[in-house]
This record gives structure tokens, C-alpha cells and sequence, in this order.
């Protein structure tokens, strides 16, 4: 599973690495250009409820391999998209894309699983850990395929087919648990909405999407700001690559602090890392700034998504995670469909400096959620 989460990444990477530039080279307005971007998160969003559907009724296995299906009849279509140079076909095979991000999203779900009571929070954080392969792997493979083919990037895209039929042979190695037929008239557990009413539930989702939101709007944003701040692609590359190290390799560590600290002090140490990332941006536009910057946002978003998802496990019972997991990353989907489209208006139109103010928000409203946490009594995760 963590394999499969580093090919999850090395996607996901590539795509925010090569998305908004060629999209800024293709669009008809300037603004449009992380609608690619865009396209991969609104296609996720969407296919919440038919992944877990899916789920539900096939079992994690056959739903994560319909999602590499679609993973590679989508990244052909987009390197035809880039080859012809048509801007609306390339985000419609983004939007597609986004299916398989849906069934991507669950990986850290079924770690937790698989494994043993104890151990499920450092399983989480062990398959996040995973995500490192793709930090290394996808700036790279965008830097090397940028020339491959006649038209820029063509190739990166080309290489994203290959990754998804290596994944497939990954996933066909786990063993997941068997799918238990539902009987009829069986209870499907609580009402959705008396699972998102709990502050369990409302703190672990707003760590995750919150988290998940500001380290996007930087992130997608980062690639155009360092072009039009005069460095060259290969710096940004760089920048990536170590923003997604820092995302993944606390994950060797992490669920260890959880364990012994407890969820509420890791979710605070993200929303802490992330301020002093925005404060770090804001200081100046050298590539040490923006090198520094999004390596110290990645960390925070570590923290935040994996202690998140730790707490998240106990608001729902066996039978509500289908429902439960769609909602959460619904959710998350749909705070990284508004960072991902404002974060290309913004940089394009209002700038660097602007954003990072901007990105303030989503950051004071984490905060503001775990300090809610904490005074309603719940500081410790249940037993």
C-alpha cells in the first residue's frame, strides 16, 4: 500500500508540476491556467460517491484497479490533448483523472484496515510515508519527458500511463479482507448526518481539508509564481520535489508522535508549521525562500492530514466507513477545487505576496478548529 501511494503521488506531483504551465501556455485568458489543476480536483470531488459505491458493493481491491484503469485511458487523452494543443480536451481528461485521485484518497483508509488495532495510526502515517516515491519521482519524471515528443510535456503525461499499469501490478499483491455480503434489511449503521455532527468528525475532516487547502493553494500556485519570478523550470522542479519529501518522509515519524502525544499537539504543530511557511514566502522570492517555504508547508500538512485521519477512524463504526470515507474526502475535495482555482487567479492576476496573505484564512480557521476541539474536552483521542 505504500508503494501504491508513492505511484498515487508520483501523479498527483506530476500533474501540479506540468498542469498549471501548460495550461498557462495553452489557456485563452492567463487566469484560466490551473484549470487543469482544477479539472483533477472537481473530477475527485464528483467521484466520491461512485467510488464508494463501488467500494461498498466490489471491495477495495476491484475499485482501486478500475481506478488505474481510468488512470491510464485519462493521462492518454491528455497527452493527446497537450500534442493537439487543445485546452478544454485537456481538462476534461483532468476531470476524468480525477477518479482514480477518489480511489487514491482511500489507500490511507485500507492501511488502517489491514492492520492491527494498535498499530493503525502508524499504518496511516507509514503509508503516507510512501508519498516520498512520488516526491522524488514526479518532478523528476516531469524535468525528465519536458522534450519528449514534439509538443512540451507531451511526454510527462505519456509516462503517467506507464506508471498506472505499474500500479496495477502493485495492488494486485495485497490481500484485502473479503467483501461481506450485506443482508437485506441490514442496518447501514447512523444517518450520514448524525456521524458529521460529531465534533470528532468536524475537527478530523477540517484538519484534513484545511490542511489539504493551504498546502494547495501554494503548491499549485508555486510552479507559476517561480516562472514569472525569472527562475527556470528545473528550480521549481526542485522546489517540488522537496515540498512532497516534506509532505512524506515525517510519515516515518509521525504516527509515532500521535501515539504519544496525542492528535490535538500534532494537528497545533501543523497549523504552527504552517505559519512560519507563509512567513518564510513572504520574507522574499530567492529559490531558498520558495525551496524552504513549501518544504515547511508540506511537513504541516503531514501533521494535520495524518493526525486528521488518525481521529477520523473513531467516528464511525465498521459498518459507516463507506459513507463515512466519501464524506470526509468530499470534503477535502471540494476546499481543494477553491484553492486550486484561486490560486491560479490570484497568483496571475493579484500575485505571490497576495496569496500567501490569502492563504491566512484557511490556516486561522484549523487553528480555530482545534482550539474548539480543546475546549469541548476531547483533547484526547478515545481509547
Amino acid at each position: 500500500m505504500a508503494a501504491a501511494q508513492g505511484l498515487f503521488l508520483t501523479n498527483n506531483v506530476l500533474f501540479v508540476a506540468v498542469n498549471g504551465l501548460v495550461g498557462l501556455s495553452l489557456a485563452p485568458h492567463g487566469w484560466m491556467a490551473t484549470l487543469p489543476i482544477l479539472g483533477y480536483v472537481v473530477g475527485g470531488a464528483v467521484s466520491t460517491g461512485l467510488v464508494a459505491k463501488s467500494q461498498a458493493r466490489w471491495g477495495r481491491k476491484t475499485s482501486f484497479q478500475i481506478g488505474l484503469v481510468v488512470a491510464f485511458f485519462s493521462t492518454l487523452l491528455a497527452t493527446y490533448a497537450v500534442i493537439d494543443r487543445n485546452f478544454w480536451l485537456l481538462v476534461v481528461a483532468t476531470v476524468i483523472a480525477g477518479y482514480y485521485s477518489a480511489n487514491g484518497q482511500l489507500y490511507r483508509f485500507a492501511a488502517a484496515e489491514l492492520a492491527a488495532p494498535e498499530f493503525r495510526e502508524r499504518a496511516v502515517s507509514l503509508v503516507l510515508a510512501g508519498g516520498i516515491l512520488g516526491g522524488v519521482l514526479g518532478p523528476n519524471l516531469a524535468k525528465w519527458t519536458q522534450h519528449v515528443g514534439n509538443a512540451p510535456f507531451a511526454g510527462a503525461y505519456a509516462a503517467l500511463a506507464v506508471i498506472a499499469v505499474i500500479a496495477m501490478g502493485v495492488i494486485s499483491l495485497v490481500t484485502f479482507p473479503p467483501v461481506v455480503p450485506r443482508k437485506a434489511g441490514a442496518s447501514g449503521g447512523r444517518p450520514l448526518s448524525v456521524i458529521m455532527r460529531q465534533p470528532v468528525f468536524i475537527v478530523s475532516t477540517a484538519a484534513a481539508a484545511l490542511g489539504y487547502g493551504v498546502m494547495n493553494i501554494l503548491m499549485a500556485a508555486s510552479p507559476i509564481a517561480m516562472q514569472v519570478c525569472g527562475h527556470p523550470f528545473s528550480d521549481a522542479a526542485l522546489v517540488l520535489e522537496w515540498h512532497v519529501i516534506g509532505m512524506f518522509v515525517p510519515g516515518f515519524f509521525t504516527g509515532h508522535l500521535i501515539r504519544r502525544f496525542g492528535t490535538t499537539p500534532i494537528l497545533a504543530t501543523g497549523v504552527a508549521l504552517n505559519l512560519l511557511s507563509i512567513a518564510i514566502a513572504l520574507s522574499g522570492i530567492d529559490v531558498m525562500h520558495f525551496l524552504i517555504s513549501m518544504t515547511l508547508v508540506g511537513v504541516g500538512w503531514n501533521f494535520l492530514f495524518t493526525a486528521g485521519t488518525a481521529l477520523s477512524l473513531h467516528a464511525y463504526q465498521p459498518e459507516e466507513k463507506d459513507k463515512a470515507q466519501g464524506a470526509i474526502n468530499f470534503c477535502v475535495f471540494v476546499v481543494m477545487m477553491i484553492t486550486s482555482f484561486s490560486s491560479g487567479a490570484l497568483v496571475t492576476t493579484q500575485g505571490w505576496t497576495l496569496l500567501n496573505y490569502i492563504s491566512l484564512i484557511p490556516v486561522g480557521l484549523t487553528g480555530v478548529a482545534v482550539l474548539w476541539y480543546v475546549l469541548q474536552g476531547r483533547s484526547r483521542v478515545p481509547a
